[in-house]
């Protein structure tokens, strides 16, 4: 194997790649890190940077029983810097009989590095555009998981292609660039009449005879990288659905193998319009709406999301959802970079995660979220986003624990500390991006998105949870302390040095003597914080975080029993006041230890003695902790 140095500017790219078959988050991860293999042994080719493809009219001509393609690829390209030449992508497998401007024959060279170098019949200027017409054919070797697969299923013949990372050149003249987007391709397939093609976007036509050949042409309308475009041909069996609601409807095609098409499958597939109508009211209606979405049965044992038509080895629920999800997050905008990998994998996480909310029942989403956070708690460090030195890593780059479940459990974080409108409102602004969609993000800018619907900083939220390590674990005590009065003591340590105090609110679930329920939200904004707050009715048994909303573990909870002192049984004077105040307590009993806090929590004063001098705080309202050796009360007090 030829050795290849890797670059920095790997950091560039990244992609959402293939899922398998069962929904398991730790087996999906493993098969994305074994196809990224192949995607840190290349880089990107410096010599297709000076121009950005616009169009590619892709005309390929396959027979899915002989291992070969023939095809003609017309381009066009703008310059981004003044060329006398154009490079394409194109393994040198693959022969090139000609290429033309119009009519005008072009020179040409395929060299030892994969490249089909053109020689321009004059120099195209920065910011021209310019075409050229490519007519190629060969066996492609194929690469990483096949890029293009001459293969069998149930003794008939099929043709398949996967081109993710870089295997678009194994089968055609391309540009590899996955910051280049293509803008819109025309596919036109031709095979033997009784066999059935499929690639991107939508059939605007019907296919066409010709003789024992048969040609179908699909266009697609929206910004595509050369990796996601895929074809594939063979017997299939065409079953339609539809999504949306009238009048804004649009198909589902579904390309089966005969052999698989029964009702069970058809019963597998019928969840898919639930989980587009699902998906298009929690975000936005499914970007491609305008062509179709669809699956394709084929070979590899997994499945891939190319635009508009995932590539798929079978129909589980899950899986379904994890790809349609990367329609949104990863297709229509892709992390911008290996260290964002988690605006793809993270969503679609979060996303197969929502499918058991909204279509199951709430028990089974809460068993879903606690089986993420106990993955995710299962090692002590780990962050979210990346370092410069992991987004080398294939193995860190698609950590099931952090890319995908931990990435997932951040958006849900951040759902309840913003609640569901705002939250969604957010996601449904980045997704609208005039410059983020069909485009590239970066994990600031969808941050940029929440803090504006938020209207407060998101900055620690995101040091704490994305980019640093680690999650902390609750020791939290509740006390009647009154009349339908409890206050909270809540102190927090962290697994990993890197943050010194988790930010987030915090959910109670209080429960009374009759049968009473309660919940709370407790914005624990400190350590060792005290929090006093209103409930129905006497509490006698609490939990804590009972709907797994946050990332923690290894929490204790301790209800204090029942005060041997009243809380009317002291009092405070002068009160208001503006310079002390006194603490009456009855004859018997002992004070340990007063303690004065802001409303918001935060210790202002402590002493071990009855009167507190005062004169120094600025006017307002505080709470005093009363410790005594008869038990605990909370008085508020006003200073003038």
């Amino acid at each position: 194997m030829k050795r290849v140095r890797i670059f920095v500017v790997l950091f560039l790219y990244c992609i959402s790649y293939a899922q398998i078959c069962k929904h398991d988050v730790g087996t999906i991860a493993s098969s994305e890190k074994q196809a990224t293999l192949k995607t840190l042994a290349l880089v990107a080719n410096p010599n297709t940077q000076n121009y950005n493809v616009t169009y590619h009219k892709l005309e390929f001509t396959v027979n899915p029983s002989v291992n070969s393609i023939s095809g003609k690829v017309t381009t066009t390209f703008t310059a981004l810097a003044n060329m006398s030449t154009v490079t394409f992508d194109l393994s040198n497998v693959l022969t090139v009989s000609s290429v033309k401007q119009g009519t005008t024959n072009l020179s040409f060279v395929q060299n030892a590095n994969n490249e089909l170098v053109i020689t321009l019949p004059s120099i195209v200027n920065t910011g021209a555009s310019s075409t050229v017409e490519i007519t190629y054919s060969g066996t492609p070797t194929g690469g990483g998981f096949g890029s293009f697969v001459k293969s069998t299923h149930n003794g008939t013949p099929i043709i398949w292609t996967l081109s993710e990372p870089f295997g678009a050149r194994d089968w055609w003249p391309c540009k590899q660039d996955l910051n280049d987007k293509i803008e819109s391709i025309d596919v036109y397939i031709t095979a033997p009449s009784q066999y059935v093609a499929v690639s991107n976007g939508i059939e605007t036509t019907t296919p066409v005879i010709n003789g024992s050949n048969k040609t179908t042409y699909f266009h697609h309308g929206f910004p595509i990288p050369a990796y996601l475009v895929a074809i594939a041909v063979t017997n299939y069996t065409v079953y339609n659905q539809t999504a949306g609601n009238a009048p804004n409807t649009y198909p589902i095609i579904n390309y089966i193998y005969p052999e698989s098409f029964n009702t069970s499958l058809q019963n597998q597939l019928s969840v898919t319009p639930s989980l587009l109508n699902l998906f298009s009211t929690l975000f936005e209606i499914y970007p491609f709406h305008t062509e179709k979405y669809g699956h394709a049965q084929f070979g590899w044992g997994g499945g891939m999301e190319h635009t508009t038509v995932s590539f798929m080895v079978g129909f589980d629920r899950q899986l379904i959802a994890h790809e349609l999800a990367h329609q949104w997050f990863g297709d229509k905008i892709t992390c911008a970079t290996w260290n964002d990998i988690w605006l793809n994998e993270g969503f679609a996480t979060y996303c197969a995660s929502l499918v058991y909310e909204n279509l199951d029942d709430l028990s089974t989403f809460i068993n879903d979220k606690q089986s993420m956070v106990n993955n995710i708690t299962s090692v002590a460090g780990g962050a979210v986003y990346l370092t410069n030195t992991e987004a080398q890593n294939v193995n860190r780059i698609f950590d099931d624990r952090l890319s995908y479940n931990k990435g997932a459990m951040v958006l849900e974080m951040l759902r309840f500390k913003m609640g569901d409108t705002v939250f969604f409102q957010g996601i449904k602004n980045y997704l609208a991006d005039t410059n983020l969609a069909f485009n590239y993000a970066t994990t600031t800018q969808f941050k940029t998105h929440m803090e504006a619907v938020y209207g407060s900083s998101l900055t620690e939220f995101f040091n704490d949870w994305v980019y640093n390590q680690g999650y902390p674990s609750y020791q939290i005590s509740a006390t009647n302390t009154g009349t339908n009065q409890v206050t909270f003591l809540i102190s927090q340590t962290q697994s990993h040095s890197s943050v010194s105090f988790f930010e987030m609110p915090l959910p109670i679930r209080v429960y009374g003597n009759n049968g009473e329920v309660q919940d709370l939200v407790l914005q624990n904004t400190m350590n060792n914080q005290s929090i006093t707050v209103a409930v129905n009715f006497p509490i006698v048994a609490f939990d804590f975080d009972p709907e797994i909303h946050l990332i923690t573990k290894n929490n204790t909870t301790t209800l204090s029993s029942q005060n041997l002192i009243s809380n009317s049984s002291v009092s405070i004077v002068p009160n208001p006041a503006s310079t002390y105040i006194s603490i009456v307590l009855p004859q018997s009993v002992n004070l340990l230890k007063s303690t004065l806090y802001t409303m918001q929590g935060q210790k202002v004063l402590e002493e071990n003695t009855t009167t507190l001098s005062i004169n120094q705080l600025s006017a307002g309202a505080y709470i005093l902790e009363i410790d005594t050796d008869c038990g605990t009360i909370h008085k508020k007090v006003l200073k003038n």
